[in-house]
């Protein structure tokens, strides 16, 4: 494996700012019949390697201008409806006024290098780090292939991590209000040829919450033609199970109306297969009793997700947006089946156990998001308010019945229970934002409050025998309830070879969490400052330079904040904890550029009193509970290399390789609360191959690999995993529908082991879902599929929060 992480160079790309004098190009798009062409696009292309500099559209007349062109030798081109016209070489040594470019509409003579020899452009801002793939051989597959794509972006078990940290994923700088599993269908059925840009956020600036984690933004490229489109997308995956996807999305705009509704069906059947392995030890130590556990659970959800968007400009200067999302799954089943062999220290085997656990679960989140924009007549000054509403509801009710059985197959005992829960949770926010430029510097500046108010309850009944662990005592009704109130303000400036971005953002929190059964009450009542610094330095074109701090929150989830538990067994279950309190990092970044082709990133992470899911084994009364926890303290850092080249105008290839040190420092609360260190070195390696397998670019492959030496999770540390993923897309009948077949995880080694072993822990668990699988995609787009449309997710870092009842 040392020579496969070898060969996954590296990079990690600091932009290319304007340095001197720049120019501008103005022209004219016509046809041979000399008929003006409006909203045509027009590409500036390097003229070396036809790589993508920038691009505009032509206005209603057609004519266009290209401002800040930097002097060079390029290839100018425009194009519509997948038509262009000649490249024309351009010396840039002063302003250009170009007669018409012609694109000759009766014929396809759109230049192949256009769509298939361009590769994607990394920038370095400030405070972010731009992964352009306009045009480019990835843009022909999904939104979640280019998330998977991008620098800095590592993939875990379907996971986007950022240097270790979950990333949330934004469309258009919305948040995209969704869990893990559906974001990832979302993506998948959303087209790659949409997509502008990813940003990636490392440090979020002052503007943004200080809760959550680094950001993934997707910018989808624009056109203002007015119209009407629509498409229907459906998938079928061959796993253990068959499963399918159906949805449709519907746009329409006027010169003031944008209006977009999308609604998606989702039926899912997939087994999970578990092994779980403990060996319980005396107060010396020594293994007295050994317990095997298999668990399979086969679980059947049925998801809709409603969405519509409205945007109206009421005039030039002020516009209105209305953004609805209901995301419903009910009569969820799930079905899990567990047997246990009881061994003892010298693996004799002593008892057995079957456990049936069956849990019916129901939830919906609707959410209303309403924002106001006035532009002021100041170029550039605008201000802008927002408010927003979620009301959550989650049900489960859960029936566990275990027989124990001697060692010859004799009936001993029987013990179960049933449990009902439900959460509801209401969450308002209210939004004030304003910003205007000063001189080549610009400031912004805006307030928020969020109110948050949850109500939880449990009831255990209808008991059978008796338990150790289990009793009609843990029934509880949980109130919680928290107020934020947070300012912002937020300086950048530019010079020649400089650019500085400074931010500071101040946050008072007040929460109180009450168990009224147990008659305890936990408050939290602090302020707290969220500075950041984003500088950046590019002394030539061939150097950059840059560094950025910041400092965030991690507050705790709304369920974690539940005396609750949730019962695999009765020796095996997960129990929240009220006395959680936010975990405050402080995140540093250094990176350098060179030559716009080796990139090199260092990071240094003090995560604080994390937030961790942390396991342990009570040795006595053998049982084995998942807690909520803060850690001691928690640090991280690594180095990361990222290579993005095109090595033949079909063939582009993407490597990224991460060399990280991860450790945490918890109490070992079934080790007489002794401290302990879990620490662990790990390699993170992505190799991608993007092919163009025809001229026109209308057939493409991929051939992607990744490797993980192993990862910290809490107490566990993860063993290696791959994956060798194939694919192919092919788009048909000019554009309008695209098919796709992709095969997951072809050498079934994406499924690591867990393992927690130190002091008197022993204990290791392997789930197998279902990571390997064979995919099949279609889409459809009717009417004038080629506009952009105005889809974007809910921006709330409250409702990142929220989790569905288990």
């Amino acid at each position: 494996m040392k020579h496969v992480t070898s060969i996954l160079l590296l990079v990690f790309l600091a932009s290319n700012h304007l340095v001197g004098q720049t120019y501008q190009i103005t022209g004219k798009v016509v046809d041979e019949q000399n008929q003006t062409i409006p909203f045509a696009n027009i590409l500036l292309l390097q003229a070396t390697d036809t790589t993508f500099v920038k691009g505009t559209s032509a206005d209603d007349n057609g004519a266009f201008v290209l401002e800040g062109v930097e002097p060079d030798l390029y290839l100018l081109q425009a194009s519509y409806v997948g038509r262009g016209s000649e490249p024309r070489a351009l010396d840039i040594t002063k302003d250009i006024s170009l007669g018409a470019l012609i694109i000759p509409l009766e014929t396809n003579s759109l230049d192949e290098v256009v769509v298939t020899a361009q590769r994607p452009k990394l920038q370095r801002l400030p405070d972010r780090l731009v992964f352009s793939v306009e045009n480019t051989v990835i843009s022909q597959g999904t939104s979640w292939d280019i998330l998977k794509s991008t620098p800095g972006v590592i993939v875990n078990q379907d996971e986007l991590l950022i240097r270790g940290q979950n990333a949330t994923v934004y469309l258009n700088d919305r948040k995209v209000q969704l869990s893990g599993q559906e974001v990832q269908d979302l993506l998948q059925g959303l087209s790659g040829t949409n997509i502008k840009s990813v940003e990636v956020i490392a440090n979020p600036p002052a503007r943004y919450d200080a809760e959550g984690g680094p950001i993934l933004n997707i910018v989808t490229n624009k056109n203002i033609v007015p119209g009407y489109k629509g498409s229907i997308n459906g998938t079928y995956t061959q796993a253990v199970f068959p499963k399918f996807s159906l949805g449709t999305s519907h746009y329409y705009k006027t010169d003031k109306l944008h209006l977009f509704a999308n609604y998606s069906i989702n039926p899912q059947k997939e087994v999970r297969k578990t092994d779980k392995d403990i060996h319980f030890m005396d107060a010396t130590n020594t293994v007295f009793s050994q317990w095997d556990t298999k668990y399979n659970q086969t679980k059947k959800t049925r998801s809709h997700n409603a969405s519509l968007i409205l945007d109206y400009d009421l005039d030039d200067r002020n516009s209105l947006n209305l953004t609805s999302n209901l995301v419903f799954n009910p009569n969820q089943n799930q079905q899990t089946r567990l047997v246990n062999d009881m061994r003892n220290g010298t693996g004799q085997l002593d008892s057995t156990f079957t456990t049936h656990n069956n849990a019916m679960l129901d939830n919906s989140n609707l959410a209303f998001d309403l924002t106001y924009v006035h532009k002021l007549k100041k170029e550039g000054a605008r201000l802008s308010a927002n408010g927003h509403y979620t009301n959550y509801s989650g049900t489960s009710f859960q029936n566990l019945a275990s027989d124990y059985y001697d060692a010859s197959g004799g009936f001993l005992r029987s013990f179960g229970f049933d449990s009902d829960s439900r959460q509801d949770i209401e969450i308002f926010t209210g939004q004030m934002d304003y910003s205007t430029p000063i001189g080549n510097a610009s400031l912004e500046t805006g307030a928020k409050i969020s109110s948050i108010a949850s109500e939880s309850q449990v009831d255990f009944f209808n008991f059978l025998g008796s338990s150790n662990t289990v009793d009609a005592t843990l029934s509880d009704r949980y109130l919680y309830d928290e107020n934020v109130y947070a300012a912002y303000l937020s300086f950048v400036k530019n010079w020649e070879k400089w650019s500085m971005k400074l931010g500071l953002r101040g946050e008072l929190t007040e929460a109180e969490g009450r168990s009224l059964t147990l008659n305890q009450t936990n408050t939290q009542d602090f302020f707290e400052p969220f500075p950041s610094l984003y500088v950046l330095y590019s002394p030539s074109v061939n150097h950059s330079f840059s560094f950025d701090f910041g400092r965030n929150v991690n507050r705790p989830k709304y369920n974690d904040l539940n005396p609750f538990r949730f019962f695999f067994n009765e020796n095996d279950y997960e129990e929240g904890n009220p006395r959680l309190t936010p975990s405050f990092s402080n995140n540093f970044n250094l990176n350098y550029t060179l030559n716009s082709e080796y990139f090199f990133d260092i990071y240094y992470r003090d995560n604080g009193s994390n937030i961790a899911d942390l396991v342990f084994q009570d040795n006595n009364n053998q049982t084995l509970v998942e807690l909520k926890q803060n850690v001691l303290e928690s640090t991280s850092y690594g180095l990361d290399f990222t290579l993005s080249k095109t090595i033949l105008p079909p063939w582009f290839i993407y490597a990224y390789t991460s060399f990280f040190h991860e450790e945490e420092t918890f109490l070992a609360v079934e080790s007489n609360n002794a401290e302990y260190t879990n620490e662990v070195d790990g390699v993170y390696g992505y190799l991608a191959n993007y092919l163009t397998l025809s001229k026109d670019g209308t057939f493409t492959g991929e051939v992607t690999f990744t490797y993980i030496s192993q990862f910290l999770f809490g107490s566990y540390i993860s063993d290696e995993q791959m994956n060798l993923t194939l694919g192919l897309r092919k788009s048909l009948f000019n554009n309008r529908a695209t098919i796709s077949i992709a095969a997951e995880d072809i050498l079934e080694q994406y499924v690591p082991t867990y393992r927690s072993q130190y002091l008197n822990q022993d204990n290791f668990y392997r789930r197998r879902p279902e990571t390997q699988f064979i995919r099949v995609g279609f889409t459809y787009n009717f009417g004038n599929f080629r506009l952009e449309d105005n889809q974007r997710g809910i921006d709330k870092k409250e409702r990142d929060r929220l989790q569905a009842t288990e």
